[in-house]
């Protein structure tokens, strides 16, 4: 895996990053570092990608269970250290499970299997922050979209 990334100083303290699938992503500082706030923090961007790792390994572990998942939404929140360097020491990862039938049990499964075996984000980041996970299942009939909630926590 690859990434490169170049500064554009005429845009403050914003940074231009492409990877190495050939995406395109900005980050910019905050306005007190001298950012316009432009485009996500940086480690916006990898709490963001820690979220996006792990809902995709629970809707691929639901999926290959046959199971019928309609969505996944992952809020992330995070405490830093207070002092350089700022590392994450606390991540919450509150999962809303959408779909027909989701038995609880299969939910649960999923999540500690990408949070103990597969997400290398949540992995990696646990070096240095605790995490904790909690779900919500919303069931969906078959022909409708209207999400009713029954919520679960881990």
């Amino acid at each position: 895996m690859e990434c490169t990334i170049d500064w554009m100083p005429a845009n403050g303290m914003a940074f231009s990053a492409q990877t190495g699938s050939g995406h395109l992503l900005t980050m910019d500082g905050s306005p007190d570092g001298g950012g316009r706030n432009l485009a996500p923090r940086p480690m916006e961007t990898v709490l963001a990608g820690t979220g996006a790792c792990t809902a995709y390994d629970v809707v691929l572990i639901l999926r290959r269970g046959r199971h019928d998942v309609r969505g996944c939404r992952v809020a992330v929140t995070s405490e830093r250290a207070p002092q350089d360097p700022k590392v994450f020491t606390k991540i919450h990862l509150h999962f809303v499970v959408t779909g027909v039938n989701l038995a609880p049990a299969a939910i649960e499964r999923a999540i500690a299997l990408s949070h103990e075996k597969y997400c290398s984000a949540t992995i990696m980041l646990g070096k240095t922050a605790a995490i904790t996970t909690s779900y919500e299942a919303r069931t969906e009939a078959a022909e409708s979209a209207g999400p009713s909630a029954a919520e679960s926590q881990m």
